[in-house]
């Protein structure tokens, strides 16, 4: 690993991509940012390093040779690779193609960057997403609903009794309207609170982690009972 500036790293990186001028700038950002970084080129590569140094969050292209994004991003989830812990991931994908962002989302990426992307705006996704991860400072009662309860300190979801499996971005995301019940929410405010993306332009990703969401927690997803939707507003928590 390298590390840049005084002191431990914030966290560990691995930058996944078949193209060395974007690994190597986006390496420089995060670098300077205070990050260990470790590069792979391709799939196999990517499994190897990841397996050998258990990074905080990979940052991964779609387009591999060899093994595409998704299959590594797969991988890199098994346990026996993530030594028991979940690894975050952002994509990095074409620009002209919402159909793999989407997918990529539906999968359990974190978040994506489309190509051609700014490196200081990578460096603050990756901020973003880690700050998420981290425990919570201090200690928050469970909310609890009828058949639903989502433990702030421990992260965890729990519906009708059964421990519900949420990426990071899912868990915020119920988490900030289970602290706002009743309240709608447009797309816009959503990424704004959840994200904190105010320059964010594409709101699909917050529809995708809502069917995502009720896929998960509703027994009915198509019949929602927490995660309604507001025609022509958004969404709200429904207790």
């Amino acid at each position: 690993m390298r590390a840049m500036g005084n002191g431990e790293p914030r966290g560990s990186i691995l930058v996944v991509d078949d193209e060395p001028t974007i690994t190597e700038v986006v390496s420089r950002y995060l670098e300077r940012a205070g990050y260990a970084v470790r590069v792979a080129g391709d799939g196999p590569e990517a499994l190897r390093l990841a397996a050998e140094s258990r990074p905080d969050l990979v940052v991964l292209d779609l387009m591999l040779p060899g093994m595409d994004g998704l299959e590594v991003m797969r991988r890199i989830r098994e346990p026996a690779n993530g030594g028991g812990r979940r690894v975050s991931v952002i994509l990095l994908t074409a620009k002209g193609d919402p159909g793999d962002r989407i997918l990529g989302l539906r999968l359990g990426a974190d978040d994506y960057v489309a190509k051609p992307f700014s490196p200081a705006e990578l460096v603050a996704r990756v901020d973003a997403v880690l700050r998420r991860v981290d425990p919570t400072p201090e200690r928050e009662e469970p909310i609890v609903f009828d058949g639903l309860e989502v433990d702030p300190a421990g992260r965890r979801v729990t519906v009708r009794g059964k421990e519900a499996q949420l990426t990071v971005r899912e868990y915020d995301l119920l988490a900030h309207f289970v602290r706002h019940p009743g309240q709608a929410f447009s797309r816009d405010q959503l990424m704004d609170s959840v994200w904190q993306y105010s320059f964010y332009s594409d709101t699909s990703t917050v529809t995708v982690h809502v069917r995502r969401l009720r896929e998960k927690i509703e027994e009915l997803p198509s019949q929602p009972r927490w995660l309604q939707t507001v025609w022509g507003v958004g969404y709200r928590f429904q207790p």
